[in-house]
């Protein structure tokens, strides 16, 4: 069992490098280094580093779960990801880059006016916001049973701020330019967790390489194309992700922000056909990693899958009594990992979730500063001397930093799965409304 001590020191050490990280991208940095990283990223670390910001620690912990439910159904989603993807690289991207744009939102104030222009912004706000919040929510909850089982139990709200504050300490300089470095070395520690616990979970079940496949193969998980009607039929599915994939990447200032850091347009089209390829693979990379964590927890006697009422429950041994403990597939990843695999295992997933967690949170945090600065305080057209400048940007992204503590504290105080994730859900929403004033603006 990891102690306290090894946990904080995982954090600590993880959270110092970034700092490090963040001095050296932000020397002599000013509005335009934090807004638009110079323009001058290079395009494969842009397209790396969205891999773990378009992940997120929410699929870090709740994809594999899917498995026992869904089995590799949600492949079909994805792979409707590369059509919304190619619509961004040679649609969406031309028109960002013909008009120099810094916030994507501006499109809309030249083509429809400036009350269209706030209200997409706001809604990007407001859906962002809450997204980020609800995914620094779940992963807390997951950190704070971690260090429950290690026999310390802070405040739910200690973790959450010095979380937050750390993200703070280490983007307020560099901005978007640190967000592009910080994210490729977050997306590399995340699939460093994922593949070396497969390779681990593979190796002791003796099914290295081609006997892994085989043994993902004949199990009961690995459908992947569902052709009868229903919530999984492939078409709705595919359909379902190419669309999710343009509103919630291609037209949200979180995702497109680094795009824009590239030198130039074609840089950014194979930034985003690139990424969007490697990620089909990444995901595919987690759903065998559910499997596995599946088959070697039934191996191990460790796990019982029941359907009584028609409902699926996924009962997980506790390592201190024996017993059989109902648990949501959310707990497959994490229990196995820190009470079931070898401790180096436990460090990865530890080391894996906070990079998975934060680079999508440091990317919201910058996003939410740029969208509010340039679409409603105009920083990029008035006359505010750079320093003033500045120190108006810092104050926004601090009031940012208390949003989002503050949400994730009213998502605490709650307590209530259903209503949270029915919140997260209205959020959702708001992208309908976006796609159709671009729609509109484009296609009349």
């Amino acid at each position: 069992m990891l102690s306290p001590l090894v946990i904080l020191s995982i954090v600590v050490g993880y959270f110092t490098l970034l700092c490090l990280i963040s001095r050296w991208t932000s020397q002599q940095a000013d509005n335009q280094t934090f807004f638009r990283g110079n323009r001058d990223s290079k395009w494969y670390l842009v397209a790396f580093g969205m891999i773990g910001t378009s992940l997120s620690g929410v699929t870090f912990i709740s994809v594999p779960g899917w498995v026992a439910t869904s089995q590799f159904s949600y492949m079909q989603m994805v792979l409707g990801y590369l059509l919304g993807y190619a619509v961004i690289a040679f649609i969406l991207l031309p028109l960002y880059y013909r008009m120099g744009l810094t916030s994507i939102y501006t499109y809309l104030e030249t083509r429809m006016g400036p009350r269209a222009y706030q209200t997409g912004a706001g809604f990007f706000l407001l859906s962002r916001t809450i997204g980020a919040s609800f995914r620094l929510y779940l992963v807390a909850i997951v950190f704070q049973f971690i260090l429950e089982k290690a026999g310390w139990t802070p405040p739910f709200a200690l973790p959450v701020a010095l979380s937050i504050a750390a993200i703070y300490l280490y983007t307020y300089r560099g901005g978007i330019r640190t967000v592009v470095f910080t994210d490729t070395l977050q997306t590399f520690f995340m699939l460093a967790s994922v593949g070396l616990t497969v390779a681990w979970i593979a190796r002791d079940m003796s099914s290295q390489g081609a006997g892994m496949i085989e043994a993902i193969q004949q199990s009961s998980y690995s459908q992947i194309f569902f052709w009868e009607s229903g919530p999984k039929n492939f078409f709705l599915q595919c359909l379902s992700g190419a669309f999710i994939a343009i509103v919630m990447t291609g037209l949200d200032q979180d995702m497109m922000q680094k795009n824009l850091t590239c030198r130039n347009l074609k840089e950014a089209q194979w930034n985003m056909m690139s990424f969007s390829s490697v990620l089909v693979i990444v995901n595919l990379g987690f759903l065998a990693l559910g499997a596995l964590l599946y088959l070697y927890g039934h191996q191990q006697g460790i796990l019982e899958e029941s359907t009584s009422s028609g409902t699926f429950q996924l009962l997980v041994q506790d390592k201190g009594t024996g017993e059989m403990i109902a648990r949501g597939t959310d707990y497959l990843f994490p229990i196995l990992a820190i009470d079931y695999l070898p401790a180096w295992v436990g460090l990865l997933f530890i080391l894996g979730l906070v990079a998975a967690a934060y680079s999508s949170a440091d990317s919201a945090l910058t996003a939410l500063t740029t969208s509010f600065c340039i679409d409603f305080l105009r920083l990029d057209s008035t006359q505010t001397k750079a320093a003033e400048a500045s120190r108006i940007r810092q104050r926004v992204q601090l009031g940012f930093c208390l949003v989002l503590f503050a949400t994730i504290c009213v998502f605490q105080q709650l307590q209530n799965a259903a209503i949270i994730a029915q919140i997260f859900k209205a959020a959702g929403f708001t992208y309908g409304p976006l796609l159709g004033l671009y729609g509109f603006g484009m296609f009349t």
